[in-house]
């Protein structure tokens, strides 16, 4: 898949485009490059997530496992949406994601207000990395206006989204500092 680097600066972007994996070029700023850039931004802020997790959560070694196994998707994702006509994300991938969604919202309260974004260092990165998913999935529907996309790779976001959003309730929870509830009667 692709090309190793032995050197990290090519000059070969230094005119504003960059090469695809099928070894085509591009404009930088083509929905193909925002697409799976904002996967690459998505994977990062992933990676935050991890780093501030407690290490003494009961449930952190495995959320890093679940979340760990979501970065190396979502670089696969990236890598599918860098190769045109290259399909590397599945149905095996969703139902992992729904799986992990069903078990651990299963323990979680039922929503009867809306959650702002925060409650610990952890779950305020996890709502983070939510909404930088939702953009990553806007930028693909974009994309797949124009050309073709696996369709398994907006489902994937879309799930992805969803259980971001139940890992920053289940983290917040774990936390001791609970959820943060949205408070539509406040005095304005």
């Amino acid at each position: 898949m692709g090309h190793r680097l032995s050197r990290i600066y090519t000059r070969t972007g230094d005119d504003g485009t960059t090469g695809l994996g099928d070894g085509s070029r591009t404009q930088k700023d083509s929905l193909r490059v925002e697409a799976y850039g904002t996967v690459d931004e998505l994977n990062s802020a992933i990676g935050v997530v991890i780093a501030s997790l407690r290490a003494d959560d009961s449930d952190s070694d495995d959320l890093n496992s679940v979340l760990l196994d979501v970065q190396h998707d979502l670089f696969d994702l990236g890598g599918e949406l860098c190769m045109p006509d290259t399909s590397l994300i599945g149905d095996r991938h969703i139902d992992r994601l729904e799986g992990e969604l069903d078990r651990r919202n299963a323990d979680l309260p039922p929503l009867k207000d809306f959650i702002l974004p925060g409650g610990s260092p952890a779950a305020a990165q996890a709502h983070l990395a939510r909404t930088i998913c939702r953009r990553a999935e806007r930028r693909v529907i974009a994309l797949a206006r124009h050309e073709a996309v696996n369709e398994a790779v907006l489902r994937y976001l879309n799930r992805l989204s969803d259980l971001l959003f139940v890992v920053s309730r289940v983290v917040a929870r774990a936390s001791g500092t609970g959820e943060i509830l949205w408070d539509h009667d406040r005095d304005r």
